[in-house]
């Protein structure tokens, strides 16, 4: 049974750091990316953030600089650094993985495996 377990989310003011965390289980996640998507009430759930087996990484513009994702293979865990947060950022945060490489602003139609989501809140 494959379980991608986001955590990490709150409530941070505008400037602060928030990292999340997806824990995975129930395949082997060599050969496929993992990523990270946000969506907010009225629009389209977006890619933010991916990396893939060879520990390449993507970026949305609008993240670029300030979020970092890495992965701990050793824990199965995917992470997503955010730092000088914005009200902007404020969304539901999903952790997703399909095979293949990384590709920028990727759709989450293409997630093979999708997490639950955690709220971030910048205020």
């Amino acid at each position: 049974h494959v379980q991608l377990v986001e955590s990490g989310g709150g409530s941070v003011q505008a400037g602060g750091s928030l990292r999340l965390s997806c824990a995975v289980s129930g395949y082997t996640w060599s050969g496929y990316c993992m990523a990270w998507f946000r969506q907010v009430p009225g629009k389209e759930r977006e890619a933010v953030a991916c990396i893939d087996n060879d520990g390449r990484t993507e970026y949305t513009d609008s993240v670029k600089g300030r979020f970092t994702i890495s992965k701990d293979n050793a824990k199965n865990t995917v992470y997503l650094q955010m730092d000088s947060l914005d009200t902007r950022d404020t969304a539901i945060y999903y952790c997703a993985a399909r095979a293949g490489i990384c590709i920028r602003d990727d759709h989450w139609s293409r997630m093979k495996y999708k997490g639950q989501g955690t709220q971030v809140t910048i205020s």
